[in-house]
C-alpha cells in the first residue's frame, strides 16, 4: 500500500461471514450546517422509545459496577442520565459544554468522515436522536441514539479525554493514506474499545464495549489479550467490527493519550501549529 492510497474502512469491509453490509452502516454527506446545542429541536419520544431506553440503561448500568472506569461512571452522573426518560440533545449540549468545552450536533446517521471530523475539530460531538428498535435491543450495527448517547457522551466530561478527541478530529482533516488507516485503528481501540489501568484495576472507557452487554462482559474477561497501549502497536493492528473483540490496548492514563497522540500527529504533520 502507498501512502497515498486510501484503505477501505472497516464498517465497509463485507462480513466475514460473506453477509451483506447493513445500508445505516453506508456513511452519508451532511447536507448543510447540522443544529447545535440550542439550536436542537426536541424530538416527541413515543412510548416504545421511552421503553427502550429504560431497558437498555437498566441494562447497562447493572452491567458496568467493576468494569467501567471511574471517568465514565463521573460523567453518567455530570450529564444528569437516568432510566426515566430519553435525554434531549439540546439539554447534554449544555452540560457538556459546561464540564470540557464541548457541544453535541444533531445528524441524520452515520456520518461521511470529512463532515464527522470537521465537528470534531470544532469540539462539537455529532449525535442521533433516535433508538434502536426492540427487535435490535441486543445488537445494532447501525448508529442510534444510546450509543452516541450512553457510550460516549460522558466521555467528553473529562478533560484530557476531550482535549485528545479534539486533537484528533484537527489530525483527522488533513490526513491522507495510511494516515487515515491509522486514525481509525486508533479510533477503534481508544474511543471505541479503550481499557485504562486504575488502583481497582482494569476498566473500561470505550463507548463500543460501554454500550453492549456482550462486549462489556466479554472485554475485561480472560478471552481478551490485553496490551499496554502506544501508538505504534495500534496502527499496526488491524480489527473486525463485526465480532468480539480478542484484543484490546490498555491506557495508564488520559493524559497519556492526549501526549502520546499529539506526539505522533506532530512527527506525521496532522496538527495545525496552533493546536
Amino acid at each position: 500500500m502507498t501512502e497515498n492510497d486510501a484503505p477501505v474502512s472497516a464498517y465497509e469491509k463485507a462480513p466475514a461471514d460473506g453477509g451483506e453490509v447493513d445500508p445505516r452502516c453506508v456513511p452519508q454527506n451532511l447536507d448543510g450546517p447540522p443544529p447545535i446545542g440550542d439550536e436542537i429541536v426536541p424530538p416527541e419520544y413515543d412510548a416504545e422509545s421511552q421503553e427502550n431506553w429504560r431497558f437498555l440503561f437498566d441494562r447497562q448500568m447493572s452491567l458496568l459496577p467493576g468494569r467501567a472506569g471511574e471517568a465514565y461512571l463521573q460523567g453518567v452522573e455530570t450529564l444528569g442520565m437516568t432510566a426515566r426518560e430519553l435525554p434531549h440533545l439540546r439539554d447534554l449540549s449544555r452540560r457538556m459544554e459546561e464540564a470540557a468545552g464541548w457541544r453535541i450536533a444533531r445528524i441524520p446517521g452515520l456520518l461521511h468522515e470529512r463532515d464527522f471530523f470537521g465537528l470534531l475539530a470544532d469540539r462539537v460531538f455529532p449525535s442521533t436522536d433516535y433508538i434502536r428498535r426492540k427487535d435490535e435491543l441486543d445488537y445494532t450495527p447501525a448508529p442510534d441514539c444510546f450509543h452516541d448517547m450512553f457510550g460516549h457522551m460522558p466521555m467528553l466530561t473529562e478533560p484530557a479525554f476531550a482535549d485528545f478527541y479534539h486533537l484528533f478530529g484537527l489530525s483527522a482533516l488533513g490526513a491522507e493514506g495510511v494516515d487515515r488507516q491509522s486514525l481509525e485503528r486508533l479510533h477503534w481501540f481508544t474511543v471505541e474499545f479503550g481499557l485504562i489501568r486504575q488502583d481497582e484495576g482494569l476498566r473500561i472507557f470505550g463507548a463500543g464495549i460501554l454500550s453492549s452487554k456482550d462486549e462489556v462482559q466479554h472485554a475485561l474477561s480472560d478471552q481478551v489479550e490485553k496490551v499496554p497501549f502506544s501508538v505504534d502497536a495500534v496502527i499496526d493492528q488491524d480489527y473486525d467490527v463485526w465480532h468480539l473483540q480478542p484484543k484490546l490496548f490498555v491506557l495508564d492514563s488520559f493524559d497519556q493519550l492526549e501526549t502520546d497522540f499529539r506526539a505522533w500527529a506532530d512527527s506525521r504533520g496532522l496538527l495545525p501549529s496552533d493546536a
